[in-house]
């Protein structure tokens, strides 16, 4: 009876479980999918080149991000500011998503974008710190799958449906369909994220002396990152960490460019990613009970295999049809493929990034958790731009798609060799 008990969320870790059901609906309808959509239509209305303004403002909000992701993080860990910091950059990114609704200038909109972004990104921080505020080393596993999972069906699949449903029932080219899809957007978030800003408590921090708080937050900063230099094991998994998630956040950037290589239009690939998010409710929560039971390392490793596979599909799927060009035969079984490799990246997408967020947590002592996640991000936004340069350099070079997208398994072959050759040091740590 004790043991079914134990296995029980408790109401924090639900609390906290609860604001991935809450944000995912941002990445999902303001950073993939239905939000550039509309951007670029306001764009191409004025005559504005979509692509080249949203790849600076992502690249704005990104490196801003990453640049205060760690001072941010050391200025959190100190006593009673962890939970301002959360609630602060929630309710910027949930103001900024919602301002967009009711502007239609697109250079307002790209200024609401790129600060709901910056919102966003910092809420996140702030929030997978709060992982070591909530339950212990043993569950940390467990309850970051189930955030990612129960994420991927209130903020991937639930609100995206309602928005499909909107788009569908008004015009794709509706400019009020989706203005209605930010408002809900903006509402999903906000309420949702209340059982966290009510339960979630911080329980680990750092006191720093009266009118020395900054001086603090530098001088515990510095030392944080001394820190990481010396513990070889945090060092090597924030490396390995570096390579596969880069290739991981590439394969998500840059897969409706790719499939649009295949003459999918914008509801095929809508379609594709809700499969995506469908499939990646089960495999997340597998993902924690496989860690539970073989390693965290272990199902990393395993992980980081199937993205390598689905890197080897993506280049058949392109080499087909730069082998066959015109031909239906070769588009139809290049679309089996994209479909197959869309059911490859459902099934590892939330696993390798819950336990990749939990087995660091484990190595980290819980009283500066944000200091060393601000690391963590750091490596994770500053990774995004090695993989999209590696398929720009290689599809020019070679002048062939195909050739961009098998690139990334470099990426993949690196993070990976680091967790084997390291096993034994990480799984020491794990025991």
């Amino acid at each position: 009876m004790e043991k079914a008990k134990e296995k029980k969320f408790t109401k924090v870790e639900k609390s906290w479980i609860m604001y991935d059901w809450a944000n995912s609906v941002y990445a999902t309808n303001i950073l993939a999918v239905l939000f550039p959509i509309y951007f670029g239509a306001v764009c191409e209305q004025s005559g504005a080149d979509n692509l080249v303004l949203w790849s600076y403002g992502t690249s704005a909000a990104t490196f801003l991000v990453a640049i205060l992701a760690p001072v941010l993080g050391s200025l959190a860990d100190h006593k009673g500011h962890k939970k301002k910091l959360f609630a602060a950059s929630l309710f910027v990114g949930v103001a900024f998503t919602l301002s967009n609704a009711f502007v239609e200038d697109y250079r307002l909109l790209l200024l609401g974008y790129v600060l709901s972004h910056i919102g966003f990104s910092g809420s996140c921080l702030f929030y997978d710190s709060f992982l070591t505020d909530v339950t212990t080393p043993e569950r940390m596993d467990r309850v970051s799958s189930w955030g990612y999972a129960m994420g991927y069906i209130g903020g991937s699949t639930i609100p995206f449906i309602i928005s499909i449903v909107i788009l569908f029932t008004m015009g794709m080219t509706n400019m009020l369909a989706f203005k209605l899809v930010i408002i809900l957007t903006s509402i999903w978030w906000l309420v949702f994220s209340i059982p966290t800003l009510l339960h979630v408590k911080q329980v680990h921090y750092v006191e720093a002396k009266r009118g020395r708080l900054f001086r603090s937050t530098f001088s515990n900063l510095w030392k944080t990152a001394k820190d990481i230099a010396k513990n070889k094991r945090v060092l090597l998994f924030i490396l390995a960490y570096f390579f596969y998630i880069d290739g991981v956040n590439t394969i998500i950037s840059i897969s409706t460019s790719y499939g649009s290589k295949l003459n999918l239009d914008n509801v095929g690939m809508i379609l594709a990613l809700l499969l995506t998010q469908i499939v990646a409710v089960p495999f997340s929560i597998l993902f924690g009970k496989l860690a539970e039971r073989l390693g965290s390392v272990r199902v990393l490793l395993g992980a980081v295999c199937i993205y390598f596979l689905v890197c080897l599909v993506g280049f058949f799927m392109g080499f087909n049809i730069e082998q066959n060009p015109g031909s239906q035969q070769a588009l139809q079984f290049s679309l089996i493929l994209f479909w197959c490799m869309a059911f490859l990246v459902g099934t590892v997408q939330g696993g390798i990034q819950a336990i990749s967020r939990s087995y660091f947590g484990k190595l980290i002592p819980p009283e500066r958790s944000n200091e060393y996640f601000g690391f963590f991000d750091i490596f994770g936004k500053f990774a995004a731009v090695i993989g999209p340069l590696l398929v720009a350099a290689f599809t020019q070079m070679t002048g062939r798609d195909s050739i961009g997208v098998i690139s990334l398994a470099l990426l993949f072959a690196v993070g990976g060799c680091i967790l084997f050759f390291g096993r034994k040091l990480f799984t020491d740590r794990a025991a």
